[in-house]
């Protein structure tokens, strides 16, 4: 672990095992294991009882809810919202008695994208940036980037903004954030912010 003047916080209960990285003015809770050669950006909030398995990556800002498990083969790129209790897979075909380590499916989370409490993200599907994950659901495929996700398994119902608000786009193609009042619009069934 680097540590030159330590300088994010972690509880006295945690455990962080050789070789992480840690960004300033992370925090890491009650009996949280940061496991060997884990990346963590700055400004992190790991909550308690939370597992980071080895060569995980979270940029800054993630924000990590009680009991995650984030394994092998997962990047978070900043911004992330993890909700309580939700989990990442990364075998797609796991058996006790056969040892499948060293075959662990990819899964990036892209920039702001949100996951809802008790969710399942099956390995080896991205998350665009700012989708979101509804609670509970079950990721089996790849999900695109603004999109609102629910369901087992997990189904598109719509778009979301930035700022986490439900899209309702208009006849031509065009949504207003209802917090920020940015636009959006809709096009090739992909939602991208709109220029000005």
């Amino acid at each position: 672990m680097e540590k030159a003047e330590q300088q994010y916080f972690a509880h006295e209960t945690a455990v962080i095992d050789e070789g992480c990285t840690i960004g300033l003015g992370t925090k890491i809770w009650h009996f949280s294991h940061i496991m060997s050669n884990c990346t963590l950006g700055n400004n992190c909030n790991i909550g308690q009882n939370v597992v980071v398995s080895p060569e995980v990556v979270l940029g800054d800002n993630v924000k990590v809810q009680n009991n995650v498990s984030i394994y092998t083969g997962v990047i978070c790129e900043s911004d992330v919202f993890l909700g309580p209790s939700m989990v990442f897979t990364n075998v797609i075909n796991p058996r006790s008695a056969v040892n499948r380590r060293g075959q662990y499916s990819k899964t990036n989370v892209g920039q702001g994208a949100s996951i809802g409490a008790n969710a399942t993200i099956v390995c080896g599907h991205n998350i665009g940036k700012y989708a979101f994950i509804g609670a509970g659901a079950v990721v089996t495929k790849e999900v695109k980037d603004y999109a609102l996700v629910v369901g087992n398994p997990a189904k598109q119902i719509g778009w979301m903004s930035e700022y986490g608000q439900k899209l309702h786009f208009n006849k031509e193609g065009i949504a207003v954030c209802s917090e920020s009042m940015q636009e959006y619009t809709l096009q090739d069934n992909h939602t991208v912010i709109r220029t000005k």
